[in-house]
């Protein structure tokens, strides 16, 4: 069987691209089920570790929505259902990535992913050494404070409140009105949780939640276009199906953390095609050769230290390196 490349492999993923609005509706209700038990045993008369544990359960529970979330803002789950519209457009504004600036910078980042031009709107900006090297101090701090591990790992700040909510209102205010909404929200959400429950509600309900989320929620998107394998390209050599399976990465997690992250580790395959739903991701890759060859990274330390150290990409060397 010959290997199917462009138009011919981009076909070959449509049969997959077909929503279940029974099986999607059961992972949606089933994981706010599971969500609202977790945000409830924060704060009801467990023990003080039973609370903990619920803490850190609704944080990872959170990640597992945005990425359902994420599915069903490409409509590749309930993309007819009014319903699951309006609800995950809440759920958008709860989890501080408001619909507008969502849609508008992740379908740009899924039309120019792996452009050494264009690709830092809704990703990581990229810079090659050369362009670093001829760069301003203020711009080279600028930029590695967007890649610097700390602001993966305070995402929270850094990219959700900050840069999906208040840099995108004041850029755009008639645009991005939800991104005010959303922060503005967050901030009488924690209000209220600390006035009524205190302190310790304020952590286990909102803090440490958010913060896991949030955390592991960057960093997947980092080591998504940013692994050492990884490849860029001038836009003149740009193809989307090339860029696809060269610049996403196959992000291999045990059985426990692919469901929390709902299967966002199959990349690539989202990348080729982003309205297969993420529970036909698998099946997908197991049905088409050609996206069993995928490059991959893990959430092993050592995997993730290798992502983190790369800055820029050296053209000569076609590949990420660390300064």
């Amino acid at each position: 069987m010959s290997v199917r490349t462009g138009k011919e492999l981009l076909l070959a993923t449509k049969p997959f691209a077909v929503d279940s609005t029974v099986r999607s509706w059961w992972h949606v209700l089933s994981t706010a089920l599971l969500l609202a038990a977790a945000f409830t045993g924060t704060v009801i008369n467990f023990h003080w570790a039973a609370k903990v544990v619920c803490s850190v359960a609704a944080g990872l529970l959170m990640l597992r929505m945005f990425v359902i979330y994420h599915d069903q803002q490409h409509h590749a789950v309930l993309p007819r259902s009014r319903v699951a519209e309006v609800l995950m457009r809440i759920y958008g504004i709860l989890s501080l990535s408001p619909s507008s600036i969502w849609r508008s910078s992740h379908n740009h980042h899924h039309n120019h992913n792996s452009k050494l031009r264009g690709a830092h709107i809704g990703s990581f900006p990229i810079m090659t050494l050369e362009q670093f090297g001829k760069t301003s101090g203020g711009r080279r701090f600028k930029y590695l404070f967007m890649r610097h591990p700390l602001t993966i790992l305070f995402g929270y700040v850094f990219i959700f409140l900050f840069g999906m909510c208040v840099y995108p209102f004041f850029n755009s205010p008639s645009k991005h009105s939800d991104s005010l909404v959303a922060f503005l929200l967050h901030l009488v959400l924690a209000t209220c949780v600390t006035v009524f429950l205190g302190w310790m509600a304020l952590v286990l309900v909102v803090l440490v939640p958010y913060f896991i989320a949030m955390a592991i929620g960057s960093y997947l998107f980092y080591a998504q276009h940013n692994f050492p394998t990884v490849s860029f390209s001038d836009n003149a050599g740009w193809t989307y199906e090339t860029a696809a399976l060269s610049s996403s990465s196959f992000l291999k997690t045990n059985r426990l953390m692919a469901w929390l992250t709902a299967n966002i580790g199959y990349h690539h395959v989202h990348h080729l095609c982003s309205r297969i739903p993420f529970y036909r991701l698998p099946e997908a890759m197991k049905a088409l050769p050609e996206l069993q060859g995928a490059k991959t990274t893990s959430l092993h330390p050592v995997e993730i230290w290798r992502c983190l150290r790369l800055k820029v990409w050296d053209v000569a060397a076609q590949r990420m390196v660390g300064l």
